[in-house]
């Protein structure tokens, strides 16, 4: 498949948003989903589950919904999978850490392990902040075109999400930044793309955690869900997870 581990050059890369002609492009994003067509072989080879418990977090914006691709495919190869409770991603990182905390706590409880949380875009500014809040029931985090560096500062969206909430990106970024630093101890993949038009694919680059994997596809922002080769990232991601 079309994934590999990204170079040491793109660990040092400096920070910037999307190009425009990159967010012009992510009109050409239902290709992504026609790509599961063409690489399905290798999909169908992907490695078996083990049956550990997922639990999938969307985009902004985005609810479940957006993830059922995903989880079918993910069901197949023989996990658990779990869909988050809260509706709608609305952009509050902090208030949605507090309302999937509950059910993640649960989740494990209920199967007697911890849970991965698998994210897309702004979703996975969640599931890190879970790992690190709540290191007992996350076992593993994987995202895919999330901003892990920044917040809102290197997407395409920064202006507009600022004056809705009347944020300092600057100082958001600095926020941001010590909560990175805190880091955390689970494994833990960001998977990127760069010709992603809504996140600056350097800002999704995990640049604090020694144990980080980061995993460079194609595809744009918005097809990443049905994205035949972040599929397949995730799929081995999980398979080599200790």
């Amino acid at each position: 498949m079309a994934h590999r581990l990204a170079e040491r050059s793109d660990l040092e890369s400096p920070l910037k948003p999307p190009t425009r002609i990159n967010t012009l492009l992510e009109l050409s994003a239902p290709v992504d989903a026609l790509s599961l067509l063409w690489r399905a072989p290798a999909l169908i080879g992907a490695p078996r589950g083990d049956g550990r418990p997922l639990l999938l977090l969307p985009g902004f914006r985005a609810d479940r919904y957006s993830m059922w691709p995903l989880k079918g495919f993910l069901k197949k190869l023989g996990y658990r999978v779990y869909d988050w409770e809260i509706g709608r991603n609305d952009g509050d990182v902090d208030g949605m850490v507090e309302a999937v905390a509950p059910q993640v706590e649960t989740l494990a409880a209920r199967c007697g392990e911890p849970i991965t949380l698998i994210a897309w875009s702004l979703g996975g500014a969640v599931a890190r902040e879970l790992a690190r809040l709540y290191p007992d029931v996350v076992r593993e985090v994987i995202t895919f075109g999330s901003p892990i560096s920044g917040g809102p500062k290197y997407t395409a969206v920064a202006e507009r999400f600022a004056e809705s909430r009347t944020l300092d990106l600057d100082a958001f970024e600095q926020d941001v930044l010590a909560r990175n630093k805190i880091g955390f101890s689970q494994p833990v993949t960001s998977i990127y793309s760069k010709s992603d038009g809504v996140v600056g694919w350097s800002a999704s680059v995990d640049r604090y955690n020694d144990q980080a994997r980061n995993i460079v596809v194609d595809g744009k922002h918005f097809g990443l869900g049905v994205n035949a080769s972040v599929w397949r990232a995730i799929a081995d991601t999980l398979a080599r997870s200790d």
